[in-house]
């Protein structure tokens, strides 16, 4: 009897050692955005993110992106009527947009040069900002079409649920490697 309580025990440590190890990120930054703000519990039962698999009676192919600006929420179509869900942060008003585009190109931790209209209004901004935890395209970006606007992470994860943006669609920088991992160049985008 003692050796089957001890053998249970020892197993239980594996379970919890192997559960807190985090494999090795090809990024540098990668590390600090899975280790940063997750608790143990977290660690153990999941992300803390509002990231989940939602019932989605839509028409659209699996692996289709769709984009609720009211709700601020993304849904990437699984198929079979469910979806995974997204928390976003949308374009505050006047740069809020609709349409149909497609993932024209991915990079992991992006450079950001802010477009000429953003300079114009933000004269303060810098006129290029390497990739990196700072940057505020966050840690991975996915480009929309030939539009200036991005599907990407975010540096200020409280911008999430609100209307902060100048019309790109912000995620946790947990969920935009999440997202990220899952579509690929050419996935249709309906923003709604």
């Amino acid at each position: 009897m003692l050796a089957r309580f001890l053998a249970g025990g020892a197993c239980a440590v594996g379970m919890l050692v192997a559960v807190s190890i985090t494999p090795a990120a090809a990024n540098p930054y990668d590390q600090q955005v899975r280790g940063s703000g997750r608790s143990f519990f977290a660690t153990l039962f999941g992300p803390s993110t509002a990231r989940t698999v939602v019932s989605y009676p839509g028409s659209q192919k699996p692996g289709t992106i769709i984009i609720s600006t009211a709700q601020r929420r993304l849904y990437l179509v699984l198929g079979n009527g469910q979806a995974i869900s997204y928390a976003i942060g949308v374009g505050r008003d006047g740069f809020a947009w609709s349409g149909v585009s497609h993932i024209s190109a991915k990079r992991e931790w992006p450079d950001w040069t802010p477009p000429s209209q953003m300079l114009h209004r933000r004269p303060d901004l810098p006129r290029h900002m390497a990739g990196g935890i700072d940057n505020p395209l966050g840690a991975r970006a996915m480009y929309l079409g030939s539009s200036l606007y991005r599907i990407h992470g975010s540096n200020e994860p409280d911008s999430i649920g609100q209307a902060v943006s100048s019309g790109c669609i912000r995620l946790t920088n947990e969920d935009v490697i999440d997202l990220y991992s899952r579509v690929r160049i050419g996935t249709p985008v309906i923003v709604q």
